[in-house]
């Protein structure tokens, strides 16, 4: 009967962290737990962003502006790029049509 409860324990962490060892499999939920607060972070992010470009852009229409400032775009791009390499520059694009929509 222990040896089974054993197991059974084992295999529940390795269906969920991808380890039969409970210490390891404890290190990883911990780990999760902090990347799923990140996620939530960055979508509350992400979502103020967006709100604050369209403000921009609908204030900007406002005035008799353009839709969108090529050179502002370029220096989101390149200061991603800079700090994330091509990713980086992929990340950026979501950003800005997520705030502007798309081109």
């Amino acid at each position: 009967m222990k040896a089974d409860v054993v197991e059974d324990r084992q295999q529940r962490a390795a269906a969920n962290t991808g380890t039969d060892t409970p210490e390891v499999a404890a290190q990883i939920r911990q780990l999760r737990e902090r990347i799923d607060e990140i996620d939530r972070q960055l979508i509350e992010l992400w979502q103020e962003r967006a709100a604050l470009s369209r403000e921009v852009g609908r204030a900007r229409l406002a005035a008799g502006g353009t839709r969108l400032v090529l050179a502002r775009e370029r220096e989101i791009l390149e200061r991603f790029r800079s700090a994330l390499g091509p990713d980086g520059v992929q990340f950026a694009l979501l950003l800005l049509r997520a705030g502007r929509g798309p081109l």
